[in-house]
């Protein structure tokens, strides 16, 4: 019995080996890969068992899913991802469902990943006071990884280490724990209109006091809450002197897209539709119009004065010569 025990130990071992083996040289091909291509066709979406040099980095890992069926990234990802190259801090109020958070997790991976500028940082996501959202989103990074068996994690629930870069989940009840880190690379604040009120002040500021001493990422990301709060606040900001480049995406950005017409028409019965889908805090009609609208409506003002000129015009050319 002692030798059939020392055996299976020894089997054991070498399937442990082998499987980390695996998983390391898999891992290693995540690395350079770029993070999407073909944003504008939507229809492709390649299928890939393995992970090769010819793949992006979101094919590799399997692409984002809703009721089990894999999505492509759609353009108004790619309006963040496009943003997040130029801009440093974002403001993002956007409908629920989007994939938002899903993209910035992503997105944060693959900074990790794609080459080595970034070994030896910190990354922080801030979640609600509850610690489970913290573990939560932790989880769901590690399982873009674990589900395809491409490396393995043995840290606690709320860090990933990844190439190198430390990623930790802070509940923002419990931000002491932030302060005073080195060299951090990139802040998440998730949800951050939902932290409680007198917790929405000290996210911004522990997350904003890097700013001068490693000038990393900080994405806010919010379903809009409730008037005078952390994003209302920031969004009435003037414009020369917001610190955040700022995106307003409602569901149309989704509609026919990560939306069906079909759920939409039945999420407008719900009472919380136009706060949780149409960017408006609770309790309030909102103040957010598509660049469209705008255009259009400068457009028909622009058209009514013109007329209302022309018309005064003739009247007091029609009152001239009734004098002459």
């Amino acid at each position: 019995m002692k030798m059939t025990l020392q055996n299976l130990s020894k089997i054991l071992d070498k399937y442990e080996e082998k499987r980390g083996s695996t998983s390391l040289e898999q891992f290693e091909l995540l690395k350079g890969l770029s993070f999407y291509s073909d944003w504008s066709d939507a229809r492709q979406l390649p299928k890939v068992s393995n992970v090769t040099r010819n793949v992006t980095f979101n094919h590799a890992i399997g692409l984002p899913q809703k009721s089990g069926q894999a999505y492509p990234l759609y353009d108004y990802e790619k309006l963040i991802f496009d943003t997040l190259q130029g801009h440093k801090h974002i403001w993002i109020k956007k409908a629920t469902g989007l994939g938002i958070t899903e993209f910035m997790l992503r997105y944060m991976a693959w900074l990790c990943l794609k080459d080595n500028k970034l070994r030896g940082s910190y990354m922080c996501i801030v979640t609600g006071p509850r610690i489970e959202l913290a573990i939560t989103l932790i989880n769901r990074m590690k399982q873009l990884f674990i589900e395809r068996n491409l490396v393995w994690f043995d840290t606690k629930e709320t860090v990933l280490q990844l190439n190198g870069v430390h990623i930790e989940a802070y509940p923002s009840h419990h931000l002491d724990a932030m302060r005073g880190i080195t060299n951090v690379s990139f802040i998440l604040l998730d949800e951050a209109d939902f932290f409680p009120p007198g917790q929405q002040q000290d996210a911004r500021d522990v997350s904003e006091r890097y700013i001068a001493k490693s000038n990393p990422w900080i994405v806010m990301v919010s379903t809009p809450n409730a008037p005078e709060g952390l994003f209302e606040k920031i969004e009435r900001e003037p414009e020369n002197a917001c610190l955040y480049k700022r995106l307003f995406l409602d569901y149309t950005y989704g509609l026919d897209k990560i939306y069906s017409r079909e759920e939409i028409t039945l999420a407008q019965m719900s009472p919380s539709f136009e706060r949780e889908y149409n960017l408006k805090y609770l309790g309030k009609v909102g103040n957010v119009f598509h660049l469209q609208d705008i255009e259009e409506a400068t457009a028909l003002n622009q058209q009514q004065a013109q007329e209302m000129l022309d018309w005064s015009t003739n009247v007091m050319i029609g009152r001239s010569m009734g004098i002459d």
